[in-house]
């Protein structure tokens, strides 16, 4: 496979060394026994395109905010920093930056329907003035939000000295002043006395010592403020599971179930829908969208995913409705491999583009695959991911797991994916032709730190219709080398860095950052 290096030149990939990951920092670790609160539990994870900045979002309808913080010690600016050699000795580090309320609990009455909270999706959007853009999103409402850095104005002097204020008439409040004393005597009042003085009085050539004005200067310190700046709202009848930004740094689209929309980032009261797949009759039904993504570089095109396994290219420039594609990527089941659950495990819960666009990265039940865009006969390489799991599947239906959505991820240069699993595990794996590199870690490896989990909220995308949920299942299982699971704790959200081999990745409420 050809990758890409930081600087966006095609490389020709050969074998490579397995990276040694170790872990760098964690953010709201748990102490032992503690139990984690279901607003807690992180949904969305997003590096920006420098890696400078992270953003999480949480089942509360929090965002929160990460900046890098190594790159600017030893006093020098980030953009000098940026420019030595990436080959430091020190760990990629970031620290808390700001958090703010992204979303709120809403009832639909129209439709008898409570909207959660909880964020889906955050992407970034282009940087302008220094101020940070990025797009968030709950089952139904989108929105743009500008975070902005203000140096903070503080009062640093005021002339409080009382010894100034002597000799000064009414003006400075002094008890010396004879003049009003003496025309409020004499039956005049007191605008005619205040007239006489305005008449009478001059400004001294350095001003009034005894007028006690506030002194303000701009210090160090940095406030920064989030703000809406649009709503998105009214445009999905189906929760939302997909946004993501254009390169042309204008427009976004927004995908549910059925449809995909086109936005502007300035018009909040009017989009194009460009994709519906809804029949004519809904007992026709028999896909849906699962996934959609902007290419890269080329603001014309996009993919999309769907429940059954395939990935659709489409152009914009073809025509407003695009009901056909340009290109359809999907792997066709051997003879005789057909069973009960082969849809189900079929469906592909995220896709992703590598950084040049050539690639698409997708991630279903059982697997990764990575697909040439030049190639639609198959997938380039196939990941094992659950295998050892396919023994169980009965058991993954019966408690629900068979449908959890898992994540994946590219390397910036393209060498390498990952994706998360069960126990907090996440997975990294060589794509280059020829690599063997497949590595699993644990994000909460202290046992002692391992939370009780929380069930999750039940799902209410049309997905989810064709479900049969049964209770009381064991949760516990062990795989065919006599290694325990657990389906309880997963890793399902999970970003590479774009320049370096940094992984973050949500553990329930911990965010974990391991490196290479």
């Amino acid at each position: 496979m050809n990758g890409v290096n930081p600087d966006g030149v095609a490389t020709h990939a050969g074998p490579q060394t397995p990276l040694e990951w170790k872990f760098s920092q964690v953010f709201g670790e748990r102490s032992a026994g503690e139990e984690v609160q279901e607003v807690d539990i992180i949904s969305a994870i997003e590096f920006d395109k420098t890696g400078n900045h992270l953003a999480t979002g949480d089942r509360g309808g929090r965002v929160v905010l990460f900046e890098r913080s190594d790159n600017k010690d030893n006093g020098g600016s980030r953009k000098d920093l940026e420019k030595k050699d990436n080959s430091v000795s020190r760990h990629p580090e970031f620290r808390y930056k700001t958090e703010f309320q992204s979303h709120e609990p809403e009832f639909d009455y129209l439709k008898s329907l409570e909207i959660e909270e909880k964020i889906n999706k955050i992407r970034w959007c282009q940087t302008a003035n220094g101020s940070q853009f990025m797009l968030s999103t709950n089952d139904k409402t989108i929105k743009f939000w500008k975070v902005q850095e203000k140096k903070v104005k503080k009062i640093s002097e005021m002339n409080i000295d009382p010894s100034k204020t002597a000799g000064n008439g009414i003006v400075g409040g002094s008890s010396n002043s004879s003049a009003p004393k003496s025309s409020l005597a004499n039956g005049g009042y007191p605008d005619r006395c205040c007239s006489s003085l305005a008449s009478d009085f001059t400004f001294p050539p350095g001003g009034i010592p005894s007028l006690r004005l506030p002194v303000v200067v701009t210090s160090h310190d940095i406030s920064l403020a989030a703000r809406c700046r649009r709503v998105y709202a009214h445009a999905h009848d189906y929760h939302i599971n997909s946004i993501s930004s254009n390169s042309d740094g204008e427009t976004f689209i927004s995908a549910d179930d059925l449809r995909i929309n086109l936005w502007n980032l300035e018009i909040s009261n009017q989009s194009f829908n460009i994709v519906d797949v809804k029949p004519t009759n809904m007992e026709d039904l028999t896909e849906v969208i699962t996934s959609a993504e902007f290419h890269p570089t080329q603001c014309n095109t996009l993919a999309y995913s769907s429940s059954k396994g395939s990935i659709r290219l489409i152009d914009l420039r073809q025509s407003a409705l695009c009901d056909t594609h340009t290109k359809l990527f999907e792997e066709h089941e051997a003879p005789g491999s057909r069973s009960f659950f082969t849809e189900i495990i079929a469906s592909i819960s995220d896709i992703k583009f590598g950084k040049d666009g050539r690639y698409i990265l997708s991630r279903d039940y059982m697997t990764l695959k990575l697909w040439d865009i030049n190639m639609d006969s198959g997938p380039v390489t196939t990941f094992q991911v659950h295998e050892h799991l396919r023994p169980k599947l009965c058991d993954l239906y019966e408690n629900d797991s068979i449908f959890d959505k898992f994540e994946c991820c590219l390397s910036g240069d393209g060498l390498r994916v990952a994706t998360g699993s069960y126990s907090n595990l996440f997975r990294v794996f060589g794509s280059s032709s020829g690599s063997t590199e497949a590595t699993a870690l644990e994000a909460s490896k202290n046992p002692m730190r391992r939370q009780t989990p929380t069930p999750t909220r039940p799902s209410r995308s049309i997905s989810s219709l064709t479900r049969v949920v049964r209770r009381g299942a064991d949760n516990q299982g062990v795989d065919t080398n006599g290694n325990a699971f657990d389906f309880t704790t997963k890793l399902l959200h999970l970003a590479w860095h774009p320049k370096e081999n940094l992984i973050a990745c949500a553990a329930a409420n911990s965010l974990y950052m391991y490196y290479a």
